[in-house]
């Protein structure tokens, strides 16, 4: 009885103004970088599939047509999204003992912030528009180049082999290294069907066998210590040698 009364007295105060009323927060501004931020979480949680404008108003709580207002398409969401998730490129200047350090040191930048946003491999494809932040971490792998004896255009296609390694061990990180490791429920057990029909597969298995004991990501460091390697034997031969100009 005592609890009605009590519930009574406050549904009263509450009605005359003698209790305080909750303060109504207003509600924020709806902005791109609003709708960027929702998107990005979306993705982070479900992958680039998973987002669409009307799930992104929905969890902002306004309609469709109110994200309109602020962009045109889910191509130019995503391309903010991208933009917003790569973050600041890196200055390197500050990075000692050459071009190899800072070059490393970009690649985990880069490969940490794919790792964190692995929606980006799939979203960073095919033709798009491209925002000043994403070019300026081409910029700055470039930077670290700045110096060696290597060509212009060697410096564009060395960032462009270490973006694909750093693209191929995201991914295949995400989706098992090969079809034979990825998630039995969906793939069956592959290794199995393999070792049944090991005839056909003798080298594979082999391979498997000894790689048994690799740490599991093994062909990022493996990848890039390949890469680096490579560069620095060109970069060492560039220094001794007059590098032939490529034609046009």
């Amino acid at each position: 009885m005592a609890d009605q009364d009590d519930a009574g007295r406050a549904g009263a105060e509450f009605l005359w103004g003698l209790r305080e009323r909750p303060v109504k927060q207003p509600r924020l501004a709806l902005t791109v970088d609003r709708i960027a931020t929702a998107a990005i979480e979306m993705a982070d949680a479900e992958g680039i599939e998973g987002v669409s404008m009307q799930r992104v108003a929905a969890s902002l709580d306004v309609t469709k047509m109110a994200l309109y207002r602020h962009l045109t398409n889910k191509a130019e969401l995503v391309a903010v999204m991208i933009e917003m998730a790569v973050g600041d490129p890196p200055d390197l200047s500050a990075i000692e003992g050459g071009w190899r350090p800072r070059i490393e040191h970009w690649a985990e930048l880069m490969r940490g912030t794919w790792r964190r946003h692995p929606w980006l491999p799939t979203a960073t494809v095919g033709d798009r528009a491209i925002g000043p932040r994403e070019i300026g971490w081409t910029e700055s792998a470039l930077s670290a180049f700045d110096g060696t004896p290597l060509l212009g255009a060697e410096k564009i296609d060395a960032v462009f082999v270490l973006s694909g390694h750093i693209r191929n061990s995201q991914v295949a990180a995400l989706s098992g290294t090969q079809p034979w490791t990825s998630d039995r429920r969906t793939r069956g057990d592959i290794g199995e069907l393999m070792r049944r029909n090991h005839n056909q597969f003798p080298h594979i298995l082999a391979a498997l066998d000894d790689a048994r004991n690799a740490p599991a990501d093994n062909s990022w460091a493996f990848g890039l210590e390949q890469i680096l390697r490579g560069l620095a034997s060109l970069i060492d031969e560039r220094a001794t040698t007059k590098p032939l100009r490529r034609a046009k």
